[in-house]
């Protein structure tokens, strides 16, 4: 990939994300607009029902190692709730009750209920992406994405999925590697 064009991978043909924004979610495509390594990443339109990872690795061949999922925490510390959205392979699950929890200094973390992350993000269940999360949330990415080639990972919306080179999760605003982040 030249830098300058949409990623590829498989059978999967990208366009330049911000020349569809009709695929994104508007959160999303605010968060693109404003960020320098929007160019970088690609759109792919999809039927909703194969949005989940294995799902759409089945419909297009693709191992789950190419996927990368954002799931939504939450935990309270002091009256303080605390939220981080942690983005990690999609064959390995997010270390909640353990690294997760610390990470956020929380006596008991779990996941966000459903519909307090699709309200609060302003993305669809399923389609749930570290882009353009709300700026109260952590954004926790465990250091194994950033070796994906080319990940696989929500657009906000069920209908799409954008595709990156997993090295520039470290880059999206406010993400923190952690080590350990999923297992």
């Amino acid at each position: 990939m030249d830098g300058m064009s949409a990623p590829t991978l498989g059978a999967l043909q990208t366009v330049p994300a911000l020349d569809r924004p009709d695929l994104l979610a508007p959160s999303v495509v605010t968060a693109l607009r404003g960020w320098a390594g929007a160019h970088r990443l690609g759109v792919v339109e999809i039927d909703p029902a194969i949005a989940d990872t294995a799902a759409l690795a089945e419909a297009y061949a693709l191992p789950m190692s190419t996927g990368a999922n954002c799931v939504v925490v939450a935990g309270r510390r002091d009256g303080e709730e605390r939220v981080a959205a942690c983005l990690v392979r999609a064959d390995t699950r997010a270390d909640v009750n353990g690294l997760v929890k610390r990470t956020l200094d929380v006596r008991k973390a779990s996941f966000l209920a459903m519909d307090r992350a699709v309200e609060e993000s302003g993305m669809e269940y399923g389609g749930i992406t570290p882009v353009g999360l709300p700026a109260r949330w952590r954004l926790l990415v465990d250091p194994r994405v950033l070796d994906i080639d080319v990940a696989v990972i929500g657009s906000g919306v069920r209908r799409s999925k954008l595709l990156l080179p997993g090295a520039l999760a470290a880059d999206l605003p406010g993400a923190e590697v952690v080590e350990g982040l999923a297992g």
